[in-house]
């Protein structure tokens, strides 16, 4: 059984670096896993022409609650989706049937 994803990094379109000196985020997001060549949505980085950002936990790119998301645009649904935390207790895969 797969395990669930719980901690992704940030792929962005684009970069702006802050006043530090800081490479951040722009542009349309998505969650990466490092050590993999492919977004948790399966877009290929190389392909897509996204930048990694290993600094940047996805968490802080979020717009509503991230400091890092500045110059984020747009945050890919299906990453969202897939590292959204889910309530206590529920899990979809275990539904059976009456």
């Amino acid at each position: 059984m797969p395990q669930r994803l719980t901690a992704a990094n940030v792929a962005a379109s684009s970069t702006w670096t802050d006043p530090d000196g800081v490479r951040r985020p722009a542009g349309d997001v998505h969650a990466w896993v490092p050590g993999k060549n492919q977004t948790v949505c399966g877009l290929a980085l190389s392909r897509s022409s996204l930048a990694r950002f290993p600094h940047v936990a996805w968490h802080e790119a979020l717009p509503e609650s991230g400091p890092h998301a500045d110059a984020v645009q747009h945050v890919c649904p299906r990453c969202r989706a897939a590292l959204r935390p889910r309530p206590d207790g529920v899990d979809r895969r275990a539904f059976r049937r009456p």
